[in-house]
């Protein structure tokens, strides 16, 4: 896998004249050993402390996620066509999406992405012979046609332009290439859970595809992921819009608190291995989770 990323066109960084060289383990950039490579450090719409919260509290193994993980390998690998796929995980956070990718597929030439540096720097400790690259997917620097594959699960509900997010995506695929993307479903269910998170939206499946199939895409499959969840979701999101004028930290501990329990859930662990089962064959009209798989024409 690393070998053939040292030839993988990575774009300069801005200020820099020579190119960064990747030798399978770090980046080398103007007489530096780097763990992360950065492109911009602009504002965002998530923060290291968010990143810590997820940890502590759902951490690898909540069961929504490893449904959400479960999903984007089976895109991946689906649509993929190389043998060995250029794979790049936008928003890879604490990467427990890539581990996964190079568990089931360790040929996949795979690179992380974040908008936010330091848990990548801390990725960069455990995950090692994966490129990891700071950047606002606003304004990717990838070039075009670079990738096979993108992942980007939880990402486009934090980005103020989720259509230049989803033009970028489109840009640096190439042609036949997939997109597997996840979101946050029901718009009019924004409540104390989507202000922590710092989510500009929550998304309408249909208003997606069409965002979609505007920046290009062939839209391959949509579905929802938290359909079994969603009669007690529904009922929680709606109490939690009540509580939006609380203080702060009470919300956050309200959160905090929410996602702890369902993460120790057996009904909601074993309700979506259920729903996975049947999504083989079924399409979710609703639930917690909204996804699409998106293709770039091959023509």
């Amino acid at each position: 896998m690393s070998a053939a990323l040292r030839e993988w066109p990575w774009p300069p960084v801005p200020g820099v004249a020579e190119p960064p060289v990747w030798d399978g383990e770090r980046f080398h950039l103007a007489g530096k050993t780097l763990s992360v490579l950065s492109y911009d450090r602009p504002p965002s719409h998530w923060t290291p402390a968010l990143t810590e919260l997820h940890e502590q509290e759902a951490g690898q193994h909540h069961p929504i996620d490893v449904a959400s993980r479960a999903l984007a390998l089976a895109s991946v690998w689906r649509y993929a066509a190389p043998d060995a796929p250029v794979v790049l995980d936008a928003g890879c956070s604490s990467g427990f999406l890539l581990e996964d990718l190079r568990r089931s597929h360790p040929e996949a030439q795979l690179i992380g992405a974040d908008v936010i540096a330091p848990p990548l720097e801390r990725l960069a400790l455990r995950l090692r012979g994966v490129p990891l690259l700071q950047f606002d997917l606003q304004r990717c620097p990838l070039p075009d046609a670079c990738v096979d594959a993108v992942t980007a699960l939880n990402v486009l509900e934090h980005v103020e332009r989720d259509d230049a997010a989803l033009g970028h995506l489109f840009r640096i695929l190439k042609r036949g290439g997939v997109a597997h993307v996840e979101v946050p479903a029901g718009p009019a269910l924004y409540d104390i859970y989507d202000e922590q998170l710092l989510h500009h939206r929550r998304y309408d499946r249909a208003a997606l595809m069409a965002q979609a199939r505007t920046a290009g895409f062939v839209v391959r499959r949509a579905t929802h992921l938290g359909a079994l969840l969603y009669p007690a979701f529904r009922v929680v999101k709606k109490r939690n819009k009540r509580l939006l004028s609380r203080p702060p930290e009470e919300k956050r501990r309200i959160v905090a608190g929410q996602i702890r329990r369902t993460s120790a859930s057996l009904p909601v662990k074993w309700l979506l291995r259920l729903e996975l089962a049947l999504g083989r064959w079924l399409a979710y009209p609703f639930g917690v989770r909204c996804i699409v798989v998106l293709q770039k024409p091959a023509r």
